[in-house]
């Protein structure tokens, strides 16, 4: 089966299970609208990758569809950043400019923090990406620590030798715009040279995969068509890897809002991220 009609096919079971799914606690620039985040390296966590049960006839078998690839999920902040601003706001090189380490992130107008929610997004990725094989790292192991820094989640990715890097974030524009938009790496001539075209491809693959899947539309107030790129993100100057950020809405933004506070909602989230990945990977 082509890998588009893999994707969609998985999509499409993983959003009819969303009904069933429970909550959870769970943002994506370097720096939104509080204090930094830098702070002391937290170790990755490898996963083992799922079964691999027969399939029917014309598909990969369940459990083979991403087998020998592997993933770096990075939810965006962390919990214990507000808590230690010395940490996070010290300044890191990331090529074009110097950066604090890390930053605490949004939070919706009712305080549902942006780290929360990546780390929601993240954890239920994570079962979804391992279902079909692949092996998966985390950047944070939980949502109570510090950090890491924003160069250690790249090194995380760099020294995975990932196939894909999503970093996952919720945004904090001002409240009149809405929608999502993917986060591209920009062209640092002899630093990413080799990483700009994948990276795209990859933005593409997870852009068409989360309009189809959570029906949000393109970012009203940032980038063109849900695609932005940038050169000022420390986690995609420093990737030599594929590598992309996802905004998956405006949390200042009452009506994304709603939706990215919602369990339910965020199972669909995943389930389109996991599609987008899959798309990827399999024609990458």
């Amino acid at each position: 089966m082509r890998a588009d009609r893999t994707a969609q096919v998985m999509l499409a079971a993983l959003v009819a299970l969303t009904t069933g799914c429970g909550a959870g606690g769970g943002g994506p620039r370097e720096a939104t609208t509080s204090s930094p985040a830098g702070a002391a390296p937290v170790r990755a966590t490898p996963s083992t990758p799922g079964g691999s049960p027969e399939g029917t006839p014309g598909q990969d078998p369940a459990g083979t569809a991403l087998a020998g690839k592997v993933v770096v999920l990075d939810p965006g902040h962390n919990g214990g950043n507000a808590a230690h601003p010395e940490e996070i706001n010290r300044p890191v090189d990331i090529i074009t400019q110097r950066k604090p380490c890390n930053t605490t992130g949004t939070s919706t107008d009712a305080g549902y923090a942006e780290h929360a929610f990546a780390w929601d997004v993240a954890r239920r990725l994570r079962p979804l990406l391992e279902k079909e094989g692949a092996r998966v790292v985390l950047t944070r192991p939980d949502d109570r620590g510090v950090g890491p820094c924003i160069t250690e989640r790249a090194a995380i990715g760099n020294k995975a030798r990932a196939d894909a890097v999503l970093s996952i974030h919720g945004d904090g524009a001002a409240p009149g715009g809405h929608g999502f938009h993917v986060l591209l790496p920009g062209l640092i001539a002899g630093h990413n040279d080799a990483v700009v075209a994948p990276s795209r491809k990859l933005g593409l693959a997870v852009r068409e995969a989360y309009r189809r899947g959570t029906g949000l539309p393109y970012s009203t107030y940032a980038g063109r068509e849900g695609l932005e790129t940038r050169t000022d993100l420390g986690g995609l100057n420093l990737s030599t890897r594929p590598a992309v950020f996802v905004e998956c809405g405006n949390m200042r933004n009452r009506g994304d809002a709603a939706k990215l506070s919602d369990p339910a909602f965020r199972e669909r989230i995943a389930a389109s991220l996991a599609a987008g990945l899959t798309t990827y990977l399999r024609t990458g």
